[in-house]
């Protein structure tokens, strides 16, 4: 029997949950900064207690949380958000470095729609950590409608999992203006090629980048309105700022602060990462349109 908790009780969090719920070998408990009628619902305290932490924490608060809340007692940690700090520019992994050892922490990467999961459809995901026995244990837990694949780099799925979330922006003011399939499709191709150039520039692995965690994942967020940062650029595309576009989806889009580590990232390293330059000057205040053909006719 697994002992698992959940901490973060949004829709990935709970979508999470059920999910690991459905395996008849797993003790399931969720948890979240403000209590929540939820099945399995406990304190922190209990939550902290179990053998499994699936950390469903949205990645800007994930520092600030861990420093406030988190002592290391022997937990495997499965890090199920995706983004980098904003303020410090670094990556989750690199966060967690500092509370938990390398063999005991894994990254769930892939493409997934919490709405989809919670239906119990088919979904396919990666777990990526550099101790393969603490991957394959983490695997263990998931149902049979979620097939998981193991692997080591840490990097890509880091990489992927953040940066698709801005070209999922860029994607979503694309719709937004009515530029047309043509132009979508220009766009996220050219996304995956940036996201890799960024990726091997901290050392991730080229195959990832054309798997689940790298194009599966960009694919599908970039391509629906079920994706939270999708949605950020519809709303961005209609001239809205992005505090009203936050505050209408009542969640977390985690592409928002991921362009701006990679703006700051870019700056700092040298690096040219032209579509997440973009949606920040939008975010920033930039017309959309201006933005968007400056970006497809450069």
């Amino acid at each position: 029997m697994k002992r698992i908790a959940v901490i973060g009780a949004g829709k990935w969090g709970s979508a999470l949950a059920f999910a690991l719920g459905q395996n008849p070998h797993n003790e399931v408990v969720i948890t979240s900064r403000t209590p929540r009628d939820l099945p399995n619902f406990v304190d922190l305290k209990t939550a902290l207690s179990m053998d499994i932490l699936v950390m469903a924490i949205p990645a800007q608060q994930v520092g600030g949380w861990l420093q406030a809340n988190f002592r290391y007692e022997g937990q495997k940690v499965l890090v199920a958000a995706k983004g980098i700090e904003a303020q410090s520019g670094m990556f989750l992994n690199e966060i967690f470095a500092d509370y938990v050892p390398n063999e005991h922490i894994a990254f769930l990467s892939g493409p997934s729609f919490a709405a989809e999961v919670i239906l119990s459809l088919p979904t396919a995901l990666v777990i990526s950590s550099s101790n393969e026995q603490t991957a394959m244990t983490l695997a263990e837990a998931f149902p049979g409608f979620i097939r998981t694949y193991i692997d080591d780099d840490i990097a890509g799925a880091e990489v992927c999992g953040s940066y698709k979330n801005v070209i999922a922006i860029a994607a979503g003011i694309c719709a937004g203006l009515k530029l047309g399939n043509n132009a979508a499709a220009a766009l996220i191709s050219r996304g995956l090629i940036e996201m890799r150039r960024f990726g091997l520039a901290y050392g991730a692995k080229d195959e990832t980048f054309l798997g689940l965690s790298g194009a599966g994942d960009l694919f599908l967020t970039a391509s629906s309105v079920l994706s939270r940062n999708y949605r950020v650029g519809l709303g961005l595309a209609e001239g809205k700022n992005k505090e009203q576009i936050v505050q209408e989806l009542g969640e977390v889009a985690e592409g928002i602060g991921t362009a701006y580590a990679l703006y700051g990232i870019a700056g700092r390293e040298g690096l040219y990462l032209p579509i997440a330059a973009e949606v920040y000057e939008i975010l920033e205040g930039k017309a959309p349109r201006e933005s968007l053909h400056d970006l497809l006719t450069r």
